[in-house]
């Protein structure tokens, strides 16, 4: 019994130091992690979002969006997101080095918007495609549902900036 202290000591050390270590590790891999260019000389990315798309991350979390999408086109081998159309290039850490919270999603239910902003084919069809799921009509007025509130045009610029179509240090795009 009086080296009870010693041996508390010990198990705890032997449990602390390498669960700190992963998480020092992890810091310094990740956490430093910022914008790089897609090519030498290039222009910076991920790219920062615009203002209105900020507003709009804030309406994609306030309607709950996050647990029916995700936003992380999985590589090769863990599902068939390139084949789909979902991206270009798997996802990768420096995709949300620049994103808090980060929004990768629980499940997915509807399609993957980890490129949506790429595939969009223009600003109606972002507005037509938040129409087709009836539960979000009410971010329209009229007989046709044709005038967008304001929270449905900054949920419109939040998925047009939804882009992960550039090369990036650890994921190139396929060619």
């Amino acid at each position: 019994m009086k080296n009870l202290n010693t041996l508390l000591a010990g198990i705890f050390l032997a449990v602390a130091l390498p669960f700190g270590a992963l998480v020092i590790s992890s810091q310094i891999q990740l956490g430093t992690l910022g914008r790089a260019p897609a090519e030498e000389g290039g222009p910076l990315f991920p790219s920062r979002e615009p203002g209105l798309a900020i507003q709009g991350r804030a309406v994609y979390v306030s309607l709950g969006c996050v647990s029916c999408h995700t936003q992380q086109v999985r590589p090769a081998g863990q599902g068939s997101d390139i084949a789909r159309g979902y991206g270009v290039r798997p996802s990768v850490a420096r995709d949300y080095s620049k994103q808090s919270p980060v929004l990768l999603g629980d499940r997915r239910i509807g399609p993957d918007l980890a490129n949506y902003g790429a595939r969009a084919k223009g600003l109606d069809a972002v507005h037509a495609a938040i129409r087709h799921d009836g539960q979000f009509a009410f971010l329209y007025a009229g007989a046709k549902q044709e005038a967008a509130s304001e929270r449905a045009v900054a949920l419109a610029a939040y998925l047009q900036s939804l882009r992960q179509d550039y090369s990036s240090p650890e994921a190139k795009l396929k060619q």
